[in-house]
């Protein structure tokens, strides 16, 4: 473990002399792209944050304050596995590769690529959050999240570096180049083009976009080209947190707004300056659906060719039975004629569909929790996500209409119901109109409950960010 180094790592990279030169000739760019894009307004405070300093399980991290800036970005692989083979495909049980094969050279590097964009743009998207934070415990946390997303593209960064010669110095200084909602030169996947000018937003990308990170991830912790496989299962122990405070942000305002509502004589929780369960709803169903379209198509040849090539797998590809996919099916509506048909597609070319579904579940039961909130309050509400149809962008069900249920629909009848679905500009007007500063130690904005518990064991009214 090299943690003092100039780019801190556990690859020995004092050990490989050029890739060490060109990532330091890489990380002058980096800061000035961090400076100018990063978290706007906060670069000289002292954040609580916690910086990977080891792989183990347990005590892989440390807590202190760091500005930004200074903040030591490193290079992290999971621990090898002795005699590690390919888990699935037409490469199974073969040892798994230490370098890129050629025949896969351009799959890998677009697999990569693809990742890696992903984690500058939701920097650029969040950077003008910290301004108007609902307390300081969430500051913290918006910039401990943006922080890991920057060790994150330095995990890919490294692999571009270190086994794809040119080529991947030079996608690597694209990724910087790049900008999130750029008409120009937009980020390669669509949620990652989408503004977040508002906190409800940040929860709900948190949750679901952050969530789909998760599950490419952890297919691509499968993959038989060990450094992604063991880059990508360092990446999960960061991840969680992202998802935990979206998941938990949204049931923080879900409380807050049953409060409301057994307060307000009518219900009225925008009267008391709350974020009302309908509007809650419209953005699940838009983060929910945007995020859906990350997976890609639902039956893709890509998908086959990277499962078939042994790139990318199932999440938890151990627990399925099947590792070769080549005689099972995957059953699934599709559409035609203007109505849905039920067919049967080959396995390996629903892979998609089959990491979607594990993505759809593991959300159901935040919604669960969300939804026990409510109970509990003794209000007859319940929060729901659309059907994997509504409102898409990608895949076999894009440019048609469906109801959040699922059923085909009219544009005549969409257009006229859209904005009982989907957040209208005024409903994001309104939200927007709640993002009012609140930094100052313990306390916390009106349409948000406060936290159960601080962070590492700090109360809430714990100094999270020392503001220069």
């Amino acid at each position: 473990m090299q943690l003092h180094e100039k780019i801190p790592n556990n690859v020995d990279l004092a050990g490989d002399r050029k890739l060490q030169r060109a990532l330091e000739h890489w990380q002058p760019s980096f800061l000035e792209w961090w400076k100018q894009i990063g978290p706007e307004g906060f670069q000289a405070s002292g954040v609580y944050l916690r910086t990977a300093i080891s792989v183990d399980t347990t005590g892989w991290a440390h807590f202190d304050y760091v500005k930004m800036p200074e903040y030591r970005w490193g290079i992290f692989l999971a621990p090898a596995e002795p005699g590690r083979s390919i888990g699935f495909g037409d490469n199974a049980s073969q040892t798994a590769w230490a370098e890129v094969p050629g025949e896969y050279r351009n799959l890998l590097r677009r697999l990569i690529v693809t990742q890696a964009d992903t984690e500058p743009a939701s920097v650029e998207q969040q950077r003008r959050l910290g301004r108007t934070a609902p307390s300081m415990y969430d500051l913290r946390n918006l910039f401990q999240v943006n922080v890991e997303e920057g060790r994150h593209l330095w995990a890919m960064v490294y692999l571009l570096h270190g086994h794809f010669g040119r080529d991947g110095r030079e996608e690597a200084e694209a990724l910087l180049a790049r900008r999130s909602g750029d008409p120009d030169r937009p980020r390669i996947l669509g949620a990652f083009n989408a503004p977040i000018d508002d906190w409800l937003s940040f929860y709900m990308f948190t949750m679901f976009t952050d969530r789909d990170g998760k599950y490419q991830l952890l297919a691509l912790a499968e993959s038989g080209f060990d450094p992604l496989a063991r880059t990508t299962r360092f990446m999960l122990t960061e991840e969680a947190h992202h998802m935990f405070v979206g998941e938990t942000g949204i049931r923080r305002v879900v409380k807050r707004t049953c409060e409301l509502m057994r307060q307000a004589p009518d219900g009225d929780v925008r009267s008391l300056g709350g974020i009302d369960l309908a509007s809650l709803q419209k953005y699940v169903n838009f983060w929910y659906s945007v995020s859906l379209d990350l997976f890609g198509g639902e039956i893709s040849s890509n998908a086959a060719e990277y499962f078939a090539c042994g790139l990318k797998g199932r999440a938890n590809e151990k627990a399925c039975e099947d590792h070769l996919a080549l005689s099972g099916s995957y059953r699934m509506p599709v559409p035609e004629g203007g109505r849905l048909v039920e067919k049967d597609v080959p396995l390996r070319n629903a892979m998609n569909e089959v990491l979607r579904d594990a993505y759809i579940d593991d959300n159901q039961r935040g919604v669960e929790m969300w939804n026990k909130t409510i109970a509990e309050h003794g209000i007859d509400f319940r929060l729901k996500l659309p059907s994997r149809r509504f409102n898409r962008r990608i895949g076999i069900y894009a440019g048609l209409l469906f109801t959040p249920e699922g059923e085909p629909m009219a544009r005549e009848e969409f257009d006229r119901r859209r904005d009982e679905w989907l957040p209208s500009e005024p409903d994001r007007d309104y939200v927007r109109s709640l993002m009012q500063p609140v930094i100052e130690p313990g306390r916390i904005a009106g349409w948000i409950a406060p936290p159960t518990k601080g962070i590492n064991g700090k109360p809430l009214e714990f100094e999270y960010v020392r503001l220069a």
